[in-house]
């Protein structure tokens, strides 16, 4: 196969992890301006305070709330008093879209949803509660139970992590982008491209599975105890679905690149072909002192013998004068040998 060939067996991988490095970015692009509908579309999380703005919280529902959380520390009031303290404040959003980066916040009007601003992109963020409701930890810690500080500690160290995991697919799968160029000259560069695409997919996989795991034990947990302030917790759908695009994506590539360090040759077959074949023929050349049939060619009378080469034989005409008359000896047997040639 030659180097049109190899650049068709690299064109596979190569689409598929620029595929894949789109839908990490899209991940990260997800709750970072306000102004696109698209990138707003793009959350892990979203924390629904719309009963809240409104003031349509009950005590009723409080106390079911307080109930289904297991919480017997406070009482409805209580937290109804912390409520009214919330809904005093200007700054509270109907909903809240918690991204890789930040998040976003909102207002639902007629049951559309309109994203009004978005925090700046910070490197490790985590969403905290109690800085967005505007009310102090201990009080959150206090109304919802001790229980609530672990997942809230739990949840800012995996998120630690979960943006780390994506940085690193990020910046293996760009490095993938520009190596894969080399992997169209030889197998070495295959071989590179196959090591960066494993590291690549093992971080998207890891970072995929980190965020779909942490936010479902978040939307478990964290919503049974939001509830009691009338708080819906619900999980994005296009962020996880692009992230496990990307670890689709990024499986493809790294088989697909792996076939090619060990298949799809650049060199050509003919040209080894002919190589083996030149090196592998011998031509046969007569060796001196051996005996030649009567009616091989000979040289004109008076001439030198010419012995052909290459396996070329050169026949010469013999004159018209000169008559080759075979002689038997009387000693020689017959079936040993062929009779001699006399002049």
């Amino acid at each position: 196969m030659g180097k049109a060939g190899r650049i068709a067996c690299i064109f596979t991988p190569y689409v598929l992890t620029i595929a894949s490095l789109i839908c990490i970015i899209m991940v990260g692009l997800g709750c970072t301006k306000a102004s696109s509908s698209t990138l707003n579309n793009l959350y892990f999380m979203r924390l629904d305070l719309s009963n809240i703005s409104s003031g349509t919280a009950l005590t009723s529902e409080i106390t079911e709330a307080l109930s289904d959380a297991g919480i017997t520390s406070v009482t409805a009031e209580e937290v109804e008093a912390t409520i009214e303290t919330i809904q005093e404040s200007a700054d509270i959003a109907d909903f809240y879209d918690i991204g890789l980066w930040g998040y976003c916040s909102g207002n639902i009007t007629d049951d559309k949803d309109t994203v009004t601003s978005c925090t700046d992109p910070k490197a490790q963020f985590y969403f905290n509660p109690a800085t967005v409701l505007g009310i102090s930890e201990t009080t959150l810690e206090t109304e919802l139970g001790s229980g609530m500080k672990k997942i809230l500690k739990v949840y800012k160290a995996v998120s630690k992590w979960m943006f780390i995991a994506y940085l690193v697919a990020f910046i293996a799968t760009c490095a993938q982008v520009l190596l894969g160029v080399l992997a169209i000259f030889s197998r070495w560069g295959s071989c590179v491209t196959t090591i960066v695409s494993i590291v690549a997919f093992l971080f998207t996989l890891g970072a995929s599975l980190t965020s779909t795991i942490m936010f479902g034990i978040a939307k478990g947990s964290l919503g049974t105890a939001l509830k009691v302030y009338a708080i819906e917790v619900d999980m994005g759908k296009n962020i996880f679905v692009a992230t496990w695009f990307a670890v689709a994506f990024s499986l493809g590539a790294t088989l697909f690149w792996m076939l090619s360090t060990c298949c799809c040759s650049g060199r050509s077959p003919y040209g080894h072909r002919d190589r083996r074949n030149n090196r592998g023929s011998v031509t046969a050349e007569k060796a001196p002192y051996t005996y030649e049939p009567i009616g091989a060619a000979q040289p004109p009378f008076g001439q030198q013998p010419y012995s052909p080469q290459h396996g070329y034989t050169t026949s010469y005409p013999a004159p018209a004068h000169h008559n080759d008359i075979p002689m038997t000896h009387n000693n020689q047997q017959s079936s040993a040998y062929e009779p001699f040639r006399h002049a």
